[in-house]
């Protein structure tokens, strides 16, 4: 067996940009996908917030997930990665209303699911604040400027950021702030491919873009949208390397069919006995069958008449058996005082 590759580190990110090596990074959710991006030799894994719409089924919006769903999330692809890096993406709640709330489930992602960094998204400064207090506290933080999923009805919706001269220099200064303030790396999301391409020059630390042009260090996809899982309208920026929707709905067709129609399970997906195993069992049948109707006579009798048969006693009380009589032959009893108001 060959042993598992050697986990990749921080400091390692660092050095493939030094090097002109494209750092790659996909979204993944659970276990199967940890595994297949693993193989693929992908270098980061993100427990993305988009699990709102590809997973939990919230229609067009992040904002939904919570931070118990996303530790579920992220708890099943941490236990399946073995080399890429996994980063945890807070969610919309879990970070914006003060920097002790921002640690407290930083400190949540890092123990209860053991991710080896988290994501937050914005540039500003009460951004700026929560990574600079995370990273004081051995989490590492990986900033996101640019369209922000979180905010983007602030935004106008999922619309490019930075198309004008202003907007692009916004949008560098805050990757600038979020390296001062302790990311090790930072996601560039829908911005002009100059700006994206100035951005990356001016930073020490990677640069991981999606819809951000190709000078970035790294790319980032939802394996959803790469795998054609996703249906309906996508991105500009996607890029499908399959149409695994097709497949599986046509496979799921396929299964409804030979259902029905009893072509499945058929004697390939159908486990055989042995012969006499088998002549074994049906004679154990027959003689199990046989003894459910043999009847007692006196009881079969009683049957019959529409009576129940009398109990059997045994033993001492066995002497004093007496048949019962019809009830217009019993004599009747009489009935005790009630109290009053009874």
């Amino acid at each position: 067996m060959t042993p598992p590759a050697a986990k990749l580190t921080l400091p390692e990110l660092a050095a493939m940009k030094r090097r002109g090596e494209k750092i790659v990074m996909v979204t993944a959710y659970d276990a199967p996908g940890a595994r297949f991006a693993e193989d693929a030799g992908v270098d980061v894994i993100l427990v993305g917030d988009t699990a709102a719409m590809v997973v939990l089924g919230h229609d067009g919006t992040t904002v939904p997930v919570t931070m118990d769903e996303m530790l579920f999330l992220a708890r099943t692809v941490v236990r399946a990665a073995r080399r890429p890096i996994v980063v945890g993406d807070m969610p919309f709640g879990s970070y914006q209303v003060s920097d002790e709330d921002a640690l407290r489930n930083a400190i949540r992602f890092f123990k209860e699911a053991q991710v080896d960094a988290v994501k937050l998204e914005g540039g500003g400064p009460a951004s700026v604040s929560r990574v600079e207090t995370i990273v004081a506290a051995g989490i590492p933080v990986m900033g996101h400027v640019g369209l922000t999923p979180q905010s983007a009805t602030m935004l106008g919706g999922f619309k490019t950021q930075g198309k004008t001269a202003d907007a692009a220099r916004r949008v560098v200064a805050e990757a600038e702030a979020l390296e001062a303030a302790g990311c090790f790396a930072v996601v560039l999301e829908a911005v002009p491919a100059p700006v994206a391409a100035d951005a990356t020059r001016r930073l020490a630390i990677p640069t991981i873009g999606i819809g951000a042009g190709p000078d970035c260090d790294g790319q980032v996809l939802v394996y959803h949208d790469l795998l054609g899982l996703t249906e309906g309208h996508l991105p500009r920026f996607v890029k499908r390397y399959a149409n695994l929707s097709r497949e599986i709905r046509d496979a799921l067709e396929a299964y409804v069919a030979d259902v029905r129609a009893g072509t499945f399970p058929d004697e390939q997906h159908t486990y055989a006995m042995a012969d006499e195993e088998r002549e074994l069992f049906a004679g154990a049948e027959e003689s199990r069958h046989a003894e459910e109707h043999d009847y007692e006579p006196d009881r079969e009798d009683a049957r019959s008449r529409g009576a129940r048969p009398a109990p059997a006693l045994h033993g001492a009380h066995a002497d004093n058996q007496q048949p019962e009589r019809p009830e217009h032959e019993r004599e009747q009893e009489p009935l005790e005082d009630l109290p009053a108001g009874a």
